[in-house]
């Protein structure tokens, strides 16, 4: 048996015209990649406002806690930029550094939970005081909640782990060296030497002399080593660009935004 002697088996007919339905096929398949574009973008522009909502609200909510420390809310500006900073001169990436810059501003958050007795007390704490306050980087990071967003899982890690001790010492889960993530050593740093040269409501700012000495006595010991050597090793420009955050009046809007080129560090690519 062969196809020449069963040729009805074979026969299927007139081959349609190929591409009969290509044009129309081809406008609808075109009309609908650009309705999905066009959703996937209004999708994502309404994420990025929610997500600088979000932003915005825990920036205010920070800042509140700071007017509750006796500070003018400036001081987590600075943290901000001066966290982004030495990111870069270490080395992490531009996108990494423009995250903490972002997120490193709410490391304190959840100071907004300790009561006055015991945020503005002078001199040192009791026992049970202490335990209270040991508690502001759980309520912090309970705060930052456990969002899918990677600026607050980032702000959730700082606010978590910036009194964690490179000596293992410090709190709330006692982290030894480089169990602690980096977002955490880098702004522990910063915010150390930001805060000794500020006013307190115990106590005067510290010369930036005496805050670089203070600093160098905690390397290997509440600090990284390596951290504090690269700030150190950059004292100058960190110290620049603290004062020009402060003298320019930056706020949170410029955090969120691209950074202003006056303050740009050599090294930002």
């Amino acid at each position: 048996m062969n196809r020449d002697t069963l040729p009805a088996l074979f026969d299927t007919g007139p081959v349609p015209e190929a591409n009969c339905f290509g044009d129309a096929a081809a406008a609808q398949m075109e009309r609908m990649v650009l309705d999905f574009g066009r959703m996937y973008q209004e999708r994502n522009e309404a994420l990025q406002e929610v997500a600088r909502a979000h932003h915005d609200a825990l920036l205010r909510l920070s800042r509140a806690a700071e007017y509750r420390d006796d500070d003018t809310g400036v001081h987590i500006v600075r943290i901000g930029y001066l966290a982004w900073a030495l990111a870069l001169r270490l080395g992490q990436r531009s996108t990494f550094a423009a995250l903490l810059r972002k997120a490193a501003p709410m490391h304190d958050i959840g100071k907004i939970g300790m009561p006055d007795g015991v945020l503005k007390k002078p001199g040192g704490f009791t026992p049970e005081e202490r335990a209270v306050m040991n508690q502001h980087p759980a309520i912090g990071a309970e705060i930052l909640g456990r969002s899918r967003i990677p600026l607050f899982q980032l702000a959730a890690e700082v606010a978590l782990s910036h009194h964690e001790r490179w000596d293992g010492n410090g709190y709330p889960s006692r982290l030894a060296g480089e169990a602690i993530p980096l977002s955490g050593r880098i702004v522990a740093v910063v915010d150390f030497f930001d805060a000794l040269t500020m006013d307190r409501c115990y106590r005067p700012a510290f010369s930036d002399a005496k805050a670089t000495e203070m600093l160098r006595a905690e390397r290997g010991r509440a600090f990284d080593p390596r951290v504090v050597d690269c700030f150190l090793e950059h004292i100058g420009d960190m110290i620049e660009l603290r004062d020009s955050v402060t003298r320019n009046r930056l706020d949170f809007e410029d955090l969120t935004q691209d950074v202003p080129l006056r303050i740009v560090p050599r090294d930002a690519h």
